[in-house]
């Protein structure tokens, strides 16, 4: 019998095509189907918040320290000022009432255009209904959109009797452009008056939203493209090979991280009821401690509370577990080959099992406390997936200072400390002064945290921009971490 020897280069062609070439494509196929999905789901989700937000031109009422003119027959009470709203929806005046309860008589609110005094919002009311320190606040019937850097007049008049009149409230500082000041019947007076205009912003990433979907999907092709490519060509692709790797190692992934997540509950009465636990807790002690202190100026307080707890949890038991993932899987190590970056990475997942229990109870928490959940509620998940990502970084960075540097763990201690009081968990954002706020701007987890309680909490989505910058923070961190951990790994040997 004649034996076929087979062609060496014919078995290397046939094993290619067999090979990574429908893999690959179907990858890419679903890749690209879940960048349109996500951008058509994010378009519903976001609602108005993806063309519109808070104007930064919206003025805040100046602290009231005296009283304008009572407002009786032919008495009148003017303020100019520029507006710099693109959409501007209302304005609200503070009112004196010199302690009265008899007060009578009508008080009318206009708002007119300095240069050639259109009318664009007017409102009266009876001067008895008015309470001692309130505003009273004129809407639009159609957003104004026209007036944004015109000058505009507000004037208030009244016809009360002398001694029934209200009065509008003022600062006896006044505002601080030159063209803005305050009038008493047409004569110019110091100070401004107390008053507030507010509005909305138009936003140009929402104006172009399809256009960016589709600019950004180019990108995104090109960038399969180029993976593609390298891998038909027997190039080392960073991508594939992480993907091949997870597969490979699938079942002893899911080892390590049951291992951890039991690990955490062995001998515990309770078990996995403590996810579950923990955090109500936390939150209860918390807010009896500090309800008297901040929930007059946090709406919501509990809610408020156990979603800074849930989070900063998080941060703490990931980066805590995965900071010795190296050191405490040495065995595995030195006789087992397999990736390293997999046990920081199976460290973070069992975190995130715990993150996930976590989610239950601050959902009840909301329905209790008479939170309304919208549809915004599931943007959240965005920001809590970019807060894995960043700890994932942090973790691997932590984690390979540990190998070489054994005190990290204790410094992490006191830097965890440090980070839970430089995140507002259970303070008001508004308690720090305006010359410590770049402590937040600086916090990775007070962006995170903030615009998880925005979703939740508000009920509306972030700006896009916020959605990105989010993004880009854990993303950098990743980076960091993945960098600093592939160009050690090697080292790790000879220190375990």
């Amino acid at each position: 019998m004649r034996i076929q020897k087979k062609d060496p280069m014919r078995t290397r062609k046939n094993d290619k095509e067999k090979e990574p070439g429908i893999r690959i494509e179907k990858l890419i196929m679903i890749a690209l189907a879940a960048y349109l999905l996500l951008a058509v789901v994010f378009y519903f989700l976001a609602g108005e918040q993806l063309y519109f937000r808070d104007s930064r031109g919206n003025i805040a009422a100046q602290t009231a320290d005296a009283g304008t003119i009572e407002l009786t027959e032919g008495q009148a009470v003017e303020q100019t000022f520029r507006c710099e709203i693109q959409r501007l929806e209302s304005i609200s005046v503070q009112f004196g009432t010199f302690i009265r309860t008899t007060n009578e008589g009508t008080v009318v609110i206009e708002l007119l255009r300095e240069d050639n005094g259109e009318v664009l919002m007017r409102r009266s009311f009876d001067a008895s209904e008015i309470a001692e320190g309130a505003f009273v606040t004129v809407a639009a019937e159609e957003p104004i959109c026209d007036a944004y850097g015109a000058m505009l007049r507000i004037r208030v008049t009244g016809d009360s009797a002398p001694g029934y009149g209200v009065s509008p409230l003022m600062s006896q500082v006044s505002r601080t452009a030159e063209d803005e000041a305050l009038y008493y019947n047409d004569t110019l007076t110091s100070g401004a008056l107390c008053f507030r205009a507010a509005g909305r912003d138009v936003i140009w990433t929402g104006l172009h939203y399809w256009e960016l979907v589709a600019g950004f999907a180019v990108l995104w092709v090109a960038f399969l493209a180029i993976v593609w490519l390298r891998v038909k060509k027997g190039k080392r692709s960073y991508v594939m090979n992480a993907i091949a790797a997870m597969k490979k190692y699938r079942f002893l992934i899911e080892q390590l991280v049951s291992r951890d997540f039991k690990t955490k509950y062995k001998r515990s009465v309770l078990g996995v009821f403590w996810s579950f636990l923990h955090p109500l807790l936390m939150m209860c002690v918390q807010y009896f401690v500090f309800s008297t202190l901040f929930k007059s100026d946090i709406p919501y307080f509990a809610a408020y509370l156990i979603i800074g707890t849930v989070m900063f949890n998080f941060l703490s038991e990931s980066c805590g577990m995965t900071l010795t993932s190296i050191l405490g899987n040495a065995g595995l190590i030195t006789k087992v080959y397999m990736p390293k970056y997999i046990y920081p990475l199976t460290r973070t997942m069992s975190s995130m099992v715990n993150l996930g229990i976590s989610l239950i109870p601050l959902i009840l928490v909301c329905l209790v406390t008479g939170v309304h959940l919208t549809k915004a509620a599931i943007l959240s998940l965005f920001f809590l997936m970019c807060l894995v990502i960043f700890c994932l970084g942090l973790g691997m960075l932590l984690a390979t200072s540990m190998v070489f540097f054994r005190d990290t763990q204790f410094l992490w201690g006191v830097i965890t400390m440090m980070w839970m009081y430089a995140t507002p968990i259970f303070y008001p954002e508004s308690i720090l002064p305006p010359n410590l706020k770049f402590v937040h701007q600086l916090n990775p987890l007070y962006h995170f945290l903030k615009n998880v309680r925005i979703c939740i909490l508000d009920g509306i989505s972030p700006e896009p921009v916020i959605y990105a910058q989010c993004l880009l923070i854990a993303m950098m961190m990743l980076l960091v971490g993945a960098a600093v951990f592939y160009k050690n790994q090697d080292k790790f040997i000879l220190y375990l």
